[in-house]
């Protein structure tokens, strides 16, 4: 007799769905993110990051961190990042590398809309940390971190005993040039008008200093 054959229909893999509902979402992976996503992880709630275009925040374009407990002889900034990264994924935090791009809070549960994906969340954590103002000159971004600074509590210690310059004009320049006098021989505040915008008192602070000298009218053109 004839043997038949009898073809079976072939299954398609089962494509598994993104998973796009958390029960809580962490917009930013700096130190605050990555802090928040341990923590909420580790009480086992579904927690998502979205980490954005700079993940780790500031501290990845920072060499040494002094500051910090439980590094009695420093760590570099970008390793520190990596390894709070490495301790979120741990705890069960998923990270992915997004930008969110709008959100609606009318409503639970929250949306977020990144570039590629909508999102929904109980609960919303907005840790979008700060980004310095950049004076755009020639070798700002070369000698960032090589002497380029956007911290004085940070990185004022590593100046001992030499002379600063402090770009601007406001309660920040003030305030970051008098703290600065603790470690610098001198501090020079440039200021590209003819006078401050920093509150009375703040300017009054800076020019009682002995260690204070201002530049006014002078702009940076490059830095070598």
């Amino acid at each position: 007799g004839g043997t038949a054959l009898v073809e079976r229909e072939k299954k398609s893999p089962e494509i598994q769905e993104k998973k796009t509902k958390y029960d809580v979402i962490i917009i930013g992976a700096g130190p605050a993110g990555y802090t928040a996503g341990i923590y909420c992880a580790r009480a086992r709630y579904e927690t998502l990051i979205i980490s954005g275009v700079l993940p780790g925040g500031q501290l990845v374009n920072t060499t040494e961190v002094e500051n910090y407990p439980g590094f009695a002889q420093g760590i570099m900034g970008p390793d520190l990042m990596t390894d709070m990264r490495a301790q979120t994924e741990r705890m069960g935090a998923t990270i992915v590398s997004d930008e969110v791009v709008n959100v609606d809070f009318r409503q639970k549960p929250f949306k977020v809309l990144t570039a590629e994906e909508e999102y929904e969340g109980r609960a919303i954590i907005i840790c979008t940390g700060a980004n310095p103002r950049k004076l755009k000159v020639t070798g700002e971004a070369e000698l960032s971190g090589k002497g380029v600074s956007y911290c004085a509590t940070c990185d004022g210690a590593f100046f001992r005993n030499q002379e600063i310059l402090v770009v601007g004009g406001g309660d920040s320049a003030m305030e970051e040039a008098t703290f600065l006098t603790k470690f610098a021989s001198m501090v020079h505040i440039s200021h590209r008008r003819d006078q401050l915008r920093a509150s009375k008192v703040m300017q009054e602070r800076a020019y009682d200093n002995p260690k204070i000298k201002f530049h006014l009218n002078t702009q940076v053109e490059s830095i070598e």
